[in-house]
């Protein structure tokens, strides 16, 4: 099935009017918790409105606008507002469908596609690292003209991955509180000492291949990570690759910001190669769930203990010297026993997700182009 092709604009309002009184509390999604690979944002918290930022409704697709954030995918669909509408970064634009002409849900795929993402990529301008779309090439793309049911059926088969995906959200964080709430149960009930980082763990920090080295080539290299830019709820994600890794952090190592945001933590569920944004820790006994929920209760204010005048950091050195509260070895075992099937438990979660992401991704471009007919 071939279709006309027509200009977005005749399938969106960009940008929906909207109004917000200001100094009253709204609903606010800041860029940095839109997961290009999750339909939904997971998490949104109130804010002030003082005026500025993008406003957005139920149903919208909010879209990146600035670069690196667009190649990183961070679109979103908009729902579970509790005043129906709010407001976010300045850095998103926002997508409405047409009443009777569009579906919500298509026009979050149809965003997420190189029909759209392709030609609104190219045609950034601005200072390098800044560069940001432009709305007025977005308003031209040539995109599909697809009736409406078709649109419902092809946002249908995608939405099911999607709802697969949301609903193992749901399992993850149940399990992760879970193993914090027992840990929060041992903190209040047993003797604990303060040890060091150093008498806990052993560390790895990250060394930057040169930059040639980098590649979105699985093959035979390893997954690279530099920051937090592919940080999940719990396991790292990976969409860069080096032919040339210098440090290494191995499967089950807990991965740490050392730079903005210092503080931020991520399994890593295999071998992966790790540069200067990072660092990796092993529990020198053994107790890698007990550490990592130690390392997620201290550093829960991120840049707890950075320092620099224009980005946070912290050394190796700043590292080793923080203090722990510790219960005994017999305490961190039998909490281990237990956190080790709640870590395998998410693993696999996390891994089933992936599979759907992937098959996803893979039919998407597909329906829409008409190669599979609905």
């Amino acid at each position: 099935m071939k279709w006309d092709k027509i200009a977005f604009s005749k399938l969106v309002e960009f940008p929906p009017k909207i109004t917000l009184e200001k100094g009253e509390l709204y609903d606010n999604i800041p860029m940095d918790v839109v997961d290009g690979g999750i339909k939904y944002v997971q998490e949104i918290n109130q804010r002030l409105y003082t005026g500025g930022g993008a406003k957005f409704g139920n149903g919208d697709t909010i879209f990146a606008r600035i670069t690196p954030c667009l190649e990183n995918g961070k679109i979103a669909k908009v729902k579970d507002l509790e005043k129906g509408v709010g407001f976010g970064s300045t850095e998103f634009f926002v997508f409405r469908a047409k009443e009777s002409i569009s579906d919500p849900d298509f026009i979050y795929y149809l965003s997420k596609t190189d029909i759209v993402r392709q030609p609104a990529i190219k045609s950034m301008v601005g200072a390098s690292g800044r560069q940001r779309v432009d709305k007025g090439v977005v308003e031209q793309i040539k995109v599909p003209d697809i009736p409406i049911p078709t649109q419902r059926r092809i946002a249908s088969i995608l939405s099911a991955y999607d709802d697969l995906i949301e609903n193992n959200l749901k399992r993850i964080k149940l399990l992760e509180e879970k193993a914090f709430a027992r840990y929060k149960l041992i903190v209040k009930s047993e003797k604990l000492e303060e040890l060091t980082i150093e008498e806990l763990a052993d560390v790895i920090m990250g060394q930057s291949p040169p930059s040639d080295t980098y590649t979105n080539e699985k093959e035979d290299n390893l997954p690279f990570h530099q920051g937090v830019t592919n940080f999940s709820n719990y396991f790292v994600e990976h969409k860069t690759y080096c032919k040339a890794p210098i440090k290494i952090a191995d499967a089950g190592d807990i991965l740490f910001s050392v730079r903005a945001p210092v503080g931020r933590i991520n399994f890593t569920s295999e071998k992966i190669c790790i540069g200067r944004g990072l660092c990796a820790f092993r529990s020198k006994k053994g107790f890698q769930n007990y550490f990592y929920q130690q390392l997620k209760e201290f550093f829960f204010t991120e840049d707890v203990i950075g320092n620099g005048a224009i980005f946070n950091a912290v050394t190796k050195a700043e590292l080793m010297k923080v203090k722990l509260k510790t219960p005994s070895e017999k305490i961190q075992k039998e909490f281990e026993d237990e956190a080790q099937q709640i870590y395998n438990l998410i693993l696999n979660l996390t891994q089933q997700n992936t599979f759907l992401r992937e098959a996803r991704d893979i039919l998407l471009p597909k329906l829409m182009n008409g190669q599979i007919e609905v």
